[in-house]
């Protein structure tokens, strides 16, 4: 339980107040309605946008004062000439300025107000001009990548002051790009990311870049730039963090602080947010690519970790948020009337981050140490006190981020008489009897102890000497003492637990009754945005506290106050908090091997819960992750203070660090140790990826991945090749320095294309040489194929195709055969000028198209491999068919019966220089089935069965032959109970008839190419 601070209920002071009413002394004291100035108001720093229409930026000055203040500014640090006509006016004590430009205005100002009794200075205003540049007109380079991949395109945005925001367009406005998991707008760079691309993502980008300043927005727009995407890369990408929070942000209390972190990955990654050294706060906003503080406090200090994840992998970023503060009062300097001759100190204090500088200013000036004024930081000091002391003072504190003005007023004024002749009167005219409870000491003050309710009343004090008399009058009420009737309980909780403080308080009812609680002294602040605290009074006379999920911080003593105007009672109580334990300290590596290591540290604070065990973690320099390591012994007590550490890597650079554990959980770790280098040791495991071929005529070529700095285990690093020949005894050996190196050469005449080599190899470094990899069998270089083709046949198929086939080969010595090139030339024209055709494996017949009618060629093929083509095959001659006839067939005409249709035409017969024609086709599509049927008829006319419901038809007709298919005829075909004719010359088609018929003939003709009429 707490104890009650000492208090006297029954005793009671009443000091004697001297006034002098002489004339001589009113100067001194100043007549009561005389004071300095105090501000009612003062400027504000202004953003003047500096395309504005506005004419007049205006700073505010006004202070009350008797007599009243005159006014005067300063910008920085030297006072203005405000001249009658010139851009700068006063109006009252406001400044105001005209036509403002920013080489001529932008600055810091302040007003300093005056009257006789002194001068104050206003906080400062800063006058800033706002500006957003146009974006460059230039045009902006397309931007390229595969679908399904990441991209990123920069905003780049013009010249500005303030900060923007950022938005993207998609091809017009306002069609602007959602702000989804997959797209992300920085509004630190105005870039745009997308995590994965896909087919709706390609189109024109134009950056929007809006300023907001006091009384004016700004926006302006990038020149589009084009993505493209080539083909669609499916294959799946772990996370890779591209739009990255800073190491280090910098924020000041009370202020929004936004991180930002987006990566690219298929699938899309999932962005999480962690405090490293904490927990998030759940009124913080956790939208996925951003961690959104919106009033940051101390408590928000520490290093965050931003994690994208998706099923093939994670990345990480972390980074620091440093909470610093501008300055605020902790104590103010007050108005004060100080005697002739006497001491005073004054002192004011100021928190802070970095801590705030003290600095002191009389009517406006600064104020230094001399004679017998003394200036000690926040502390001011005046040794016997003079008139000429009195003024305005006031007490600056400043730190980088701002600075801060208490004022107060100093009257020195003519000392009282020292000899009072005291007459104290009790209802103006009974004076007080001497008595034992009453005392009335030399300076004049009334003590009354034992006090009751029939000491009530009013009290005069008289007081004269020889330069006048005075008199003081003061009404004592008697109420009743505040007491504390509930006393808070001290309690044990563990972190994160809920506890009430119980506080009930009697009073005198005529009066209000208030509670305070503090914590260590410190009160305790109930209106702090995510804080902890609550009060759950539900009566003037009770004043619990509860505090939700308690933290190691919140432990300490805690002091209920309950106070009315006229006197107080508190109570203490000790809460114990009890949680995982603190950082270990003293992290020191000593007795370094290639494997293992010996750490020891020291013991951090157990809060209140004894230390159960301790994890050690090591990670790699710099950017490596904490992992933990195997110990000796396996499981470390809460009493050890030091283990070894195994399973280490040789020549690898470590830090490492502590982490104690008990009941309530895991605690914070140590800080990491200093850097160290594990000793060498030769290689533990092999190379790998062993493979080769290719090259030159005579080479080996062997290939293999190179090993990482976390196997090299050692200076001095390379590669060890043995290999031999498929069934040689005798291995050869090659030596290859580089922990880079990633092939090997072997050149020898003798060696024959394409033979198999048995190859093995080990890495070694200055320690020794490292295990041997598993035999792999490589080939050497290839030749091209030795053997020609054989029994080379061609013949033309049509006036532009001919076939051609030929005997296979064997499998050649020289290498892998993979396939067969043809080569074909008119007769008369030289082979160099032959086209050349491949076939993408061991066929051994091809058609070759797009070949001149009626014309002899000449053909050879030769066998190919990687290494190039082989000899030619004797030739071969082909000679293409003459081309079909050019004519379609005409005077179309047709019959309807019941249930078919007869269609007739004229015959074409070919020219001499055309293949000659073996029949016709037909292609038929009637207005109840969309699928076109094909008729073949070697005369000049065809029957065909028909529903009786077919209203309308469409068909082409056209020549074949040996050449191949002419040119067709088209005819619309109506059903109209008799026989029609239509003449159709060339393949021109006529006016579509109306109705579904039009729309498929599109589909006909595409279905006409597909069976290769």
């Amino acid at each position: 339980m707490g104890t009650a601070t000492r208090r006297k209920p029954h005793l009671l002071l009443v000091a004697a107040v001297a006034l002098v009413s002489s004339s001589a002394w009113s100067s001194a004291l100043g007549s009561p309605t005389t004071f300095g100035p105090v501000f009612e108001d003062q400027p504000l720093s202004v953003l003047f946008p500096e395309e504005s229409t506005e004419e007049q930026v205006l700073l505010a000055c006004r202070a009350r004062a008797s007599p009243p203040a005159t006014y005067r500014w300063k910008m920085n640090g030297t006072e203005m000439k405000l001249e009658p006509g010139s851009r700068h006016q006063l109006v009252g004590g406001n400044l105001v300025i005209m036509n403002p430009t920013k080489a001529q205005d932008a600055g810091v100002y302040q007003c300093l107000a005056s009257n006789p009794v002194g001068t104050v200075v206003s906080r400062e205003a800063i006058l800033r001009f706002g500006f957003l540049q146009e974006f460059s007109k230039e045009e902006r380079d397309p931007v390229k990548t595969h679908e399904g991949w990441g991209v990123m395109l920069p905003c780049n945005p013009p010249a500005h002051y303030p900060g923007l925001s950022y938005r993207w367009l998609l091809n017009e406005f306002p069609n602007f790009i959602p702000t989804d998991g997959r797209h992300f707008v920085s509004q630190t760079t105005g870039n745009l990311y997308i995590a994965r691309t896909n087919a709706s993502d390609l189109g024109n980008y134009s950056c929007l870049a809006t300023s907001h300043m006091d009384f004016s927005t700004k926006s302006v727009f990038s020149k589009f730039a084009q993505l493209n995407l080539a083909a669609e890369d499916t294959r799946l990408f772990a996370p890779s963090i591209k739009a990255r929070f800073p190491a280090e942000t910098y924020a000041l209390v009370g202020q929004q602080v936004t991180l930002e972190c987006f990566a690219f990955g298929n699938p899309v990654p999932r962005i999480k947010w962690r405090k490293v050294d904490g927990s998030l706060s759940p009124q913080w906003t956790t939208a996925e690519p951003t961690l959104q503080i919106p009033s940051v406090s101390f408590e928000d200090e520490g290093t965050y970790e931003c994690e994208a994840e998706n099923s093939k992998g994670r990345d990480t970023v972390q980074g620091r948020i440093i909470v610093q503060a501008q300055p605020e009062w902790l104590k103010v300097i007050s108005d004060t009337e100080a005697d002739i001759g006497s001491n005073l100190r004054w002192g004011c204090a100021a928190a802070g981050k970095p801590r705030p500088t003290v600095r002191w200013l009389r009517n406006g000036e600064p104020l230094a140490s001399q004679n017998r004024v003394e200036v000690l930081a926040g502390d001011l000091r005046f040794s016997k006190l003079s008139l000429e002391d009195s003024g305005m003072y006031q007490c600056v504190a400043e730190n980088k981020h701002g600075t801060i003005y208490a004022s107060a007023e100093l009257a020195v004024q003519g000392k009282g008489p020292r000899e009072f002749l005291l007459r104290l009167v009790r209802s103006w005219a009974h004076l007080l009897c001497p008595c034992h409870r009453v005392t009335v000491t030399p300076d004049g003050t009334l003590i009354i102890r034992n006090i009751s309710r029939s000491d009530e009343g009013k009290y005069t004090c008289f007081a004269e000497n020889f330069m006048g008399k005075a008199n003081s009058t003061g009404i004592l009420s008697v109420r009743d003492a505040t007491k504390i009737t509930l006393a808070p309980s001290s309690a044990d909780i563990n972190l994160g637990d809920n506890l009430t403080l119980q506080c009930h308080a009697s009073h005198d009812p005529t009066m209000d009754l208030t509670f305070t609680w503090t914590l260590d002294d410190f009160p305790i602040d109930f209106d702090k945005p995510g804080g902890h605290y609550r009060r759950t009074s539900v009566k003037e006379t009770i004043g619990d506290l509860t505090i939700l999920n308690a933290q190691l911080r919140h432990g300490g003593k805690y002091t209920c106050m309950a106070q009315t105007v006229v006197d107080s009672a508190s109570k203490e109580a000790t809460v114990l908090v009890r949680g995982p334990p603190g950082p270990p300290g003293g992290v020191v590596v000593r007795d370094i091997g290639d494997t293992t290591i010996q750490l020891s540290w020291s013991r951090g604070f157990d809060n209140h819960s004894p230390i159960a065990k301790y994890t050690l973690q090591a990670r790699t320099p710099p950017a490596g992750k904490w992992k933990q390591v195997r110990t000796n012994p396996a499981n470390i007590e809460g009493n050890a203070e030091t283990a070894q550490v195994l399973g280490l890597t040789p020549w690898m650079d470590y830090e490492f660090r502590v982490i104690a554990s008990n009941i309530l959980g895991t605690g914070e770790p140590s800080g990491p140790s200093s850097k160290i280098r594990t000793k060498e040791a030769a290689p533990s495991v092999a190379p790998s990826g062993l493979s080769g071929g290719g090259g030159a005529p005579g080479e080996l070529i062997v290939n293999w991945t190179p090993m990482s700095r976390e196997y090299q285990n050692g200076d001095g690093f390379g590669y060890l090749l043995s290999f031999r020949r498929q069934g040689s005894t005798h291995w050869q050996t090659a030596r290859v320095p580089g922990a880079d190196a990633q092939y090997f050469v072997y050149s020898n005449e003798s060696v024959r294309p394409y033979t198999p080599f048995e190859v093995k190899i080990r890495s070694y470094n200055r320690r020794g040489e490292g295990p041997e990899s598993l035999t792999a069998l490589v080939y050497s270089a290839e030749e091209e194929p030795r053997v020609a083709p054989t029994k080379v046949w061609a013949k033309g198929v049509s006036s532009s195709e001919m076939n051609v086939t030929w005997e296979p080969l064997q499998q050649d010595m020289n290498g892998i055969l993979l396939g067969y090139e043809i080569r074909y030339w008119k007769a008369g024209d030289k082979e160099a000028a032959a086209d050349r055709v491949r076939t993408a494996g061991l066929d051994t017949s091809a058609r070759v198209s797009g070949l001149h009618p009626n014309t002899k060629y000449h053909v050879t093929v030769r066998a190919y491999n990687r290494a190039g083509t082989g000899p030619a095959s004797p030739s071969a001659n082909a000679t293409t068919m003459k081309p079909p006839p050019q004519r379609p067939p005409g005077n179309i005409s047709w019959t309807f019966s019941s249930s078919s249709l007869s269609i007739k035409w004229d015959p074409v017969a070919p020219f001499r220089n055309e293949s000659a024609v073996t029949g016709y086709k037909m292609l038929y599509q009637n207005d109840l089935h969309l699928t076109p049927t094909l008729h073949l008829t070697s005369k000049n006319w065809i029957e065909i069965p028909v529903p009786e419901d077919i209203g309308h038809a469409l068909v082409q007709i056209r020549t074949t032959g040996p050449g191949g298919d002419g040119i067709p005829a088209e005819v619309h075909i109506v059903r109209n109970g008799g026989t029609s004719m239509m003449v159709e010359n060339l393949a021109v088609r006529p006016a579509p008839h109306p109705g579904a018929i039009v729309s498929h003939s599109v589909a006909m003709l595409i279905l006409i190419g597909s069976l290769e009429l």
